[in-house]
């Protein structure tokens, strides 16, 4: 196999612009690159670590501030975002030879089955729990990565939102980068409707509440990453705050590449509507206002109704007793997403069922709860 940035032919290298739509930079000549719709407002230096893989991010700042970069003949800096037909001039990259790849075994088709919903524009998944949204931290493929597997002719596939690893149900995936932007948009303008089934520990009483708390993330002693309900930010030289920084924007990104964790204290948002009591337990939906990282388990946690099998913020002795039970798993699903098409702004209403697990599991705790 040759390498990615070989020349396209063999013939003279050009010296005049010459057009080539989807192409690869070549190693010996200028390549004109054509901005298609799955690049469309992507920042430029992004559209070069997209298309010179392997090439140093150095290497990309270098030639864009040198001017061999170029976006229809003129200048342009790291941040431009391209335009859909722009021609971006990329100068000629050498890199090493890649070594012959071995073919590759069959992809398992493992989310086919799981699709919900799906246009030209995006599509909805049903997302199984135990698989991480995206890979990393020891995960090889998160549902992103195993997509864009099962689909190799797909232009573009990207997160809209993400779910936690042990969380199942509606997760959306642009197919256009015009679609992604736009839900976005709405998402930032809270014009999503987003709802989840919960099975607690203990009676909630209200038929409907809002719980509004102030969170903050932070590092424990063995390095792994959390979220904590807080009256105030903790400082490092706060007691309990040595892992903690309090920071935004561009000083917590410079603390986070120091290796220091990055802490930005986010006001939760959640209404949290009474479905059934079942005994000690209650099961409850939940309607998101904002999206923070873990946000109901805490809140949930923090107000002494921890999700049944939740094991970072949950009972851990009760999730044991669980687990023989039958209940194998957190009891959070995403059960509904209602949201404006992001082209066409028809209302769409998206649905995942309950997993059988968390469906069998509900029934055993009503037909316990009949015979009390």
């Amino acid at each position: 196999m040759t390498s990615p940035f070989s020349p396209l032919s063999s013939s003279p290298a050009p010296t005049a612009s010459t057009h080539v739509p989807e192409a690869r930079p070549a190693s010996d000549r200028v390549t004109y690159l054509q901005v298609d719709e799955a690049s469309e407002t992507q920042r430029v230096d992004n559209f070069l670590a997209k298309v010179l893989k392997g090439v140093p991010k150095s290497h990309i700042y270098r030639i864009l501030r040198s001017g061999e970069v170029r976006v229809n003949k003129k200048r342009v800096d790291a941040e431009y975002r391209l335009q859909l037909g722009d021609e971006v001039r990329v100068p000629p990259i050498r890199t090493a030879e890649a070594a012959a790849k071995p073919v590759a075994p069959a992809i398992k088709a493992r989310l086919a089955d799981h699709v919900i919903y799906e246009d030209d524009a995006m599509l909805a998944l049903n997302k199984p729990a135990g698989m991480a949204v995206h890979g990393g931290s020891g995960i090889s493929l998160g549902v992103i990565e195993q997509l864009r597997l099962e689909r190799p002719q797909a232009k573009f596939l990207e997160l809209v939102h993400r779910l936690d690893r042990e969380t199942s149900g509606v997760l959306m995936i642009a197919k256009k980068r015009s679609a992604l932007t736009a839900l976005h948009e709405a998402m930032r303008h809270h014009q999503m409707d987003k709802r989840y089934l919960i099975l607690v520990q203990g009676q909630w009483q209200d038929a409907k509440k809002k719980v509004t708390l102030d969170l903050q993330k932070y590092v424990t002693e063995s390095g792994e990453r959390r979220v904590q309900v807080v009256d105030a930010p903790l400082l490092n030289n706060e007691p309990g705050g040595r892992k903690s920084l309090k920071a935004s924007g561009v000083e917590a990104k410079r603390h986070a590449a120091k290796g220091r964790f990055e802490v930005e204290t986010q006001t939760s948002e959640t209404w949290f509507y009474l479905q059934e009591m079942l005994g000690p337990c209650s099961f409850l939906q939940a309607k998101l206002i904002t999206g923070r990282t873990h946000q109901l388990r805490v809140q949930l946690s923090y107000l002494g109704f921890p999700i049944l099998g939740d094991d970072k913020y949950g009972d851990f002795a009760l999730n044991k007793q669980l687990s023989k039970q039958g209940l194998k798993r957190m009891f959070l699903h995403s059960s509904e997403t209602r949201i404006a098409h992001p082209l066409t702004g028809e209302p769409l209403h998206l649905v995942a069922p309950l997993p059988a697990e968390l469906a069998h599991y509900l029934q055993q705790q009503r037909q316990l709860n009949s015979v009390k």
